[in-house]
């Protein structure tokens, strides 16, 4: 199989290097895997804008944290797992918060529900387990919020895919996996 690189701004057209500038200005950096969506500034600037729009639906930063880190372990991208565990302690979790959601087991009952219900829609590729979806519309959430975890869901399994079919290099504190915590 082809080795993929992470291209720099000079590899990239340039609508993509407009797209790295302003990253480089919001965040002080391009990530090794906005990077490596910059082989596609349209796929890029289109998931860019639809990541920034989660950000208006129904979960807050500490709860789209939690579905990212789910979904991510679901998928075993070592480079999410890394990004969103950093993102994550930044809102507020600890090491062993960020490690419950990875593993569905946190405490906290509505980010116990997310998580799970997010892990299910993942294993089962969008047929959730009808217990979780009963419990998620009991617990107060409606269509729209659906929707908006499918949505969420659905952004990190784009750069989970990225992620792992690239290798992309991990540019933010590696992660154990659960098994390696667990010994």
């Amino acid at each position: 199989m082809s080795k993929f690189k992470v291209p720099n701004r000079n590899q990239v057209d340039p609508k993509a290097q407009e797209i790295f500038d302003d990253l480089n200005k919001k965040m002080g950096l391009v990530p090794n895997l906005y990077a490596a969506m910059g082989y596609s500034s349209n796929a890029l600037a289109s998931y860019l804008a639809f990541s920034s729009a989660q950000t208006k639906g129904t979960f807050n930063a500490k709860e789209r944290e939690a579905i990212s880190l789910a979904v991510s372990e679901t998928n075993q991208c070592g480079y999410c797992l890394a990004a969103h565990t950093a993102v994550a302690k930044m809102n507020g979790f600890s090491d062993e918060d960020t490690l419950d959601l990875r593993a569905g087991t946190i405490e906290d009952q509505k980010l116990n529900l997310l998580t799970r219900l997010a892990i299910s829609i993942v294993e089962n590729r969008g047929k959730a387990d009808v217990y979780l979806i009963d419990k998620f519309f009991a617990f107060g959430y409606n269509e729209g919020a659906l929707i908006d975890l499918i949505a969420l869901v659905t952004d990190k399994m784009f750069t989970n895919f990225i992620g792992r079919l690239m290798d992309v290099p991990v540019d933010f504190p590696v992660v154990q996996s659960l098994e390696e915590v667990a010994v």
